[in-house]
């Protein structure tokens, strides 16, 4: 069974991605290794980036870089941080460099052009089998060092980014949300889901909600420096409302809205993944649920109920309307309509 690794950047840590054809047996004997996870993101298994993984997936060791790259590296983190950008930015970006740089460890930044990134994509990208999308985070980071701190022989004009894949967003029908929510029983695992999918947030803007970010009198839901550090706010159901009232009164949140164990401590990011899954366990749902699904879900729904597709980018927080436009493909709200021309034949 063919497989093939790579090292990349997930959550702001250094892990190593393993990729092969969905195999039972594999999946059980890697399911086995010490800090294994399963990334729908990534769509891998990924894992600690440790010398003894590094050595059994026959990865490189890890690298040194050139003292000159290791300088400009450090440059271009701090002119990012000086742009205020968010620190997953500039750990992605940095990341995608310092890989295209080791791979030219012995030349001189200053020499590097558009055809040392050709040979790049085709000699590490392709020949290790990576995806399109992490081919296109590799090619923004060069893209951007290029542009802004390094203005030498690669014209970012020429600079070509890889076809990406098209697919459709997942999505859940309103029933078996509902099923998911039912499954259930503690309060705050059923609130946070329940904000998710009723207010379509990113895992990420939930876990950085406070208290004050919930507008009661106006019924809204203000999510701040959001993706893009952006602003924006969305209506608040009056349903959810109601069981914010309840949970409020028993878990009296101090700093965040959903707390950890310690009062004033963030919830734990995966902690929420593992309530969801726990609780697509307990219904017939046998499809591979992920948070995600559930912002799909709203946007769908919204749209299956006539709801305008720019209203719909802005409560998402899409910066371009080709973003939300992939969720008339999922809708079926026209396509039930459309008589197949089979049911003339019979």
């Amino acid at each position: 069974m063919k497989w093939k690794a790579a090292i990349v950047t997930y959550r702001k840590e250094k892990r190593i991605a393993v990729y092969f054809e969905r195999n039972a047996e594999l999946i059980e004997r890697i399911k086995k290794l010490e800090g294994a996870r399963w990334s729908y993101k990534l769509m891998a298994w990924h894992l600690p980036d440790t010398d003894a993984y590094r050595e059994r997936f026959k990865l490189e060791p890890r690298f040194i870089l050139n003292p000159q790259h290791a300088i400009k590296i450090e440059n271009f983190i701090l002119w990012m941080r000086s742009r205020r950008m968010s620190e997953q930015s500039v750990d992605v970006y940095a990341d995608a460099l310092r890989t295209f740089l080791s791979f030219y460890n012995t030349k001189a930044v200053e020499d590097l052009d558009n055809d040392d990134l050709i040979r790049f994509n085709n000699e590490f990208i392709l020949e290790k089998k990576l995806s399109a999308s992490y081919q296109n985070q590799i090619v923004s980071g060069v893209k951007k060092f290029f542009s802004t701190v390094e203005h030498r022989k690669i014209d970012v004009e020429l600079i070509h980014r890889p076809k990406r894949e098209k697919v459709l967003p997942n999505v859940l029908s309103k029933e078996e949300v509902k099923m998911v929510l039912d499954a259930l029983s503690n309060i705050k695992h059923r609130m946070m889901l329940a904000l998710i999918y009723s207010c379509g947030l990113r895992r990420s803007e939930l876990l950085n909600l406070k208290p004050t970010d919930i507008d009661s009198h106006r019924k809204l839901v203000i999510i701040r420096q959001a993706k893009g550090k952006k602003d924006r706010i969305v209506p608040l159901s009056e349903k959810i409302l109601v069981l914010l009232r309840q949970y409020y009164k028993l878990y009296k949140p101090t700093v965040w809205l959903f707390e950890g164990q310690q009062k004033g401590q963030k919830y734990d990011e995966r902690s929420i993944a593992s309530v969801l899954k726990n609780a697509v366990a307990k219904t017939n749902i046998k499809k591979s649920v992920t948070l995600h699904w559930l912002r799909h879900s709203y946007a769908t729904h919204l749209l299956e109920a006539h709801t305008d597709l720019r209203y719909i980018q802005e409560l998402l927080g899409h910066s371009s309307s080709k973003t939300t436009e992939i969720y008339t493909h999922v809708s079926t709200k026209d396509i039930k309509n459309i008589r197949s021309p089979f049911d003339d034949i019979f």
